[in-house]
């Protein structure tokens, strides 16, 4: 059959499932025909102005990021590069907590006590851990609170110190640094430049370039601050830093700290004691408590304050150490003996003393209550009978041994002080009458008696080259004939003139040289009269050799010398007593001769209390520009200097006055307690009656014609004064 004339059927697919029996066949959803088209927004044509100016922008943005972020990996690389060398040159971190240029010298008295430190003090090194946990605290509150948190440099530090530094009208890296500890480390370490003395003219020049301030030193800085941070930790980097800091007083480090002011270790300071300490962080020099304690101590219930603030003091502990601020031990309270002190450094050999690198311990021969009798002496003399007000004029004394151990040394009128100039032993001044037992002492040697006679009147003499010279007594009158005795106790110049010729000037020279008298001395008819000058300590040194009995001495202060920690005496004294000048019965003779000068002579103001036996001389030097009294017990010898440092003439002082004064007070102290002894004085044998006749006879005899030369000397004086005045 044909289909034609039938319309075509659809075309469908077979049902692949057949629906299940009972369920309804599903319809097919009408299709929507008639449905809207999706409108398109339209298109808002972009103003091409502000178009070119956004194009602008992102380009401009875009070169600045791809400049930046190119810049800071350039940055970071050198950054990176300037860290890794300087951290391969940090080296192992004990190496650094030790860092003085040179050692330290601690000084001990005759009882083995320290009484004075020189150089730079090191007690030893610590860690973060083994100081006291308040030292630490008080640090990290006053160096730097966010110590623990931070890489070494702190932005917001360094950003807070400049805009403080900018509104105090200083330059930005003037005045406060914003620096971290570990940066302080950093420049405590001079960046790892070790000093060279070829490179720097001094320590202090090669300090001060480690402590230059400037954009470039402070980058380095930080360079080397990060690069301690990568190498270390932070409690060794605080290590370094307690065992560095310079802290005042010659110590450097907690522990010398510790010691130097509390004589304690670091381990066992207490919150003020630590708030103490780290409050000289910031200026360990007018801040020392040895300088100032009162100061310090302000410092410290400030230091006290940042502690509470921070948590590491509660407010009960802060209020109880605020109250019990901390005290200087007795130690360092003491402060005595600086001009000593600063002598026997001086008398040591310069590479244990000055130079040294090591760690010295001196023994030496200073007695502290010595010391503190001649320091009140010169006090109460000064305060007492030194009326003018601002005198200039000045003072020294010397305490010294038999053998010539010097046990106290004042160099000037202001007490407990070093490092200034010492009159005692730096001024060489003119001795004056305090030469005559010099001579005295070479004509008992050659057999005179102190009860020969010589004639104390006018005299002239010829000298080579100079003319006629025509010596006066001080009173400037004259006595006729006189004893050997007589003649020195009376300090009369021309006895002594005429018996240092008589014996012979060279036999003086030669006496006074032995016994101790350095000086150069001058060769001339003059030097009986003291126009040649010594030192204090040379001229005490000398009557020394009275004392013992005719032998010289050396006077001497450093006993041993012997490294820190180390039980081997280096070095020993170098003074004592030496050979013998002058025989024992011719000291003894012109022992007993001095008494006399101080019991009936010219230092009677220097009588002892007690009837405590002393010998002595007076001595002032031409002008009055100098005035002397040196004397001795049976125990010890004292000699007091007074004069102007411009050596211009004192106004009414002599020997017999407040030097004499100064040295009464000073041998009621030095000889408290001490039993009275006799001095080893030899008394000659009298005079027989016929020679006490003829000495008489003589005297009177010399007595009118010497009054009437006297008359006339005054006539002719007065005449030309008339002369002169009318001229």
């Amino acid at each position: 059959m044909s289909d034609s004339g039938r319309g075509k059927g659809r075309l469908v697919a077979e049902r692949r499932y057949q629906e299940k029996a009972g369920q309804t066949p599903r319809k097919s959803k009408p299709k929507k025909t008639n449905r809207k088209a999706p409108r398109r927004k339209p298109v808002r044509k972009r103003n091409p102005i502000a178009a070119f100016f956004i194009g602008i922008f992102r380009w401009v943005f875009g070169l600045i990021w791809k400049i930046t972020w190119r810049i800071t990996a350039v940055v970071a690389l050198l950054l990176a590069v300037g860290v890794g060398y300087f951290y391969a040159q940090l080296p192992p971190v004990e190496d650094l907590l030790d860092g003085r240029a040179r050692g330290s010298v601690t000084l001990m008295d005759r009882n083995g006590q320290i009484f004075a430190w020189r150089g730079d003090q090191f007690g030893g090194a610590v860690t973060a851990d083994s100081v006291s946990p308040h030292l630490r605290n008080a640090v990290i509150a006053t160096e730097d609170k966010r110590f623990y948190r931070h890489f070494g440099i702190s932005p917001r530090g360094i950003a807070s110190a400049v805009r403080i530094n900018m509104s105090e009208g200083r330059g930005p890296l003037s005045g406060h640094g914003g620096s971290t500890i570990t940066q302080q480390t950093a420049k405590l370490l001079c960046l790892g430049v070790p000093f060279d003395d070829t490179q720097w003219e001094s320590e202090a020049a090669y300090i001060s370039d480690c402590r230059r301030t400037t954009l470039v030193r402070k980058g380095r800085e930080a360079l080397y601050a990060m690069a301690m941070e990568a190498k270390y930790t932070k409690d060794e980097i605080l290590s370094i830093y307690l065992n560095r800091a310079y802290m005042g007083g010659g110590a450097y480090g907690a522990e010398a700290a510790a010691q130097r002011y509390f004589s304690k270790h670091a381990g066992e300071l207490n919150p003020q004691e630590s708030a103490m300490l780290a409050g000289l962080l910031t200026a360990p020099s007018s801040l020392s408590p040895t300088n100032d304690i009162e100061r310090s101590q302000a410092r410290a219930a400030t230091v006290l304050r940042l502690m509470n603030d921070q948590g590491f003091l509660s407010a009960e502990q802060t209020q109880r150490a605020q109250a019990n601020p901390a005290e200087l031990s007795e130690e360092a309270q003491r402060r005595l003996g600086g001009y000593f002190a600063d002598w026997v450094m001086s008398t040591g050999p310069e590479f244990f003393t000055r130079d040294t690198t090591e760690d010295v311990v001196i023994a030496t021969t200073l007695d502290p209550k010595l010391q503190r009798a001649a320091e009140e002496a010169m006090n109460t003399v000064y305060r007492e009978k030194v009326t003018k007000p601002g005198s200039v004029v000045q003072a020294a004394i010397v305490v010294m041994s038999a053998d010539g151990a010097v046990r106290a040394m004042v160099g000037g009128k202001k007490t407990g002080v070093s490092g200034v100039f010492n009159r005692a032993t730096q001024a060489k001044r003119q001795t004056g009458s305090s030469f005559k037992p010099f001579i005295y002492a070479t004509a008992l040697e050659l057999g005179y008696s102190p009860y020969d006679t010589v004639v104390d009147e006018p005299f002239c003499m010829n000298i080579p080259g100079s003319g006629q010279w025509c010596p006066e007594n001080y009173s400037r009158n004259y006595k006729g004939t006189v004893t050997l005795t007589d003649a020195l106790k009376q300090s009369l110049n021309i006895p002594a003139i005429k018996i240092s010729e008589s014996v012979g000037r060279d036999l003086v020279h030669k006496v006074a040289n032995e016994f101790g008298i350095k000086s150069e001395l001058n060769d001339t008819p003059a030097m009986a009269l003291g126009t040649s000058e010594a030192t204090l300590l040379e001229m005490t040194g000398a009557y020394s050799g009275f004392l013992n009995g005719g032998s010289a001495v050396v006077p001497y202060g450093l006993k041993e010398l012997r490294l820190k920690g180390d039980d081997e005496v280096l070095m020993g004294t170098g003074g004592g007593i030496r050979e013998r000048v002058i025989q024992t019965e011719a000291a003894g003779q012109l022992t007993w001769m001095m008494e006399k000068v101080i019991t009936e002579g010219t230092g009677r103001r220097a009588i002892l209390p007690d009837g405590r036996p002393a010998a002595g001389k007076t001595g002032t030097s031409n002008d009055a520009r100098d005035a002397w009294f040196i004397g001795f017990t049976a125990d010890y010898v004292v000699g007091v200097w007074m004069g102007n440092d411009d050596n211009s003439p004192l106004s009414g002082v002599t020997g017999g006055g407040l030097p004499a004064d100064i040295w009464r007070e000073t041998m009621v102290r030095v000889n408290e307690g001490l039993p009275i002894n006799p001095l080893p004085a030899i008394a000659p044998e009298g005079p027989s009656p016929q020679m006490v006749e003829e000495q008489q006879r003589q005297q009177q005899q010399q007595q009118a014609p010497t009054q009437e030369r006297r008359q006339r000397d005054n006539f002719i004086q007065q005449v030309l004064r008339d002369l002169l005045g009318g001229g």
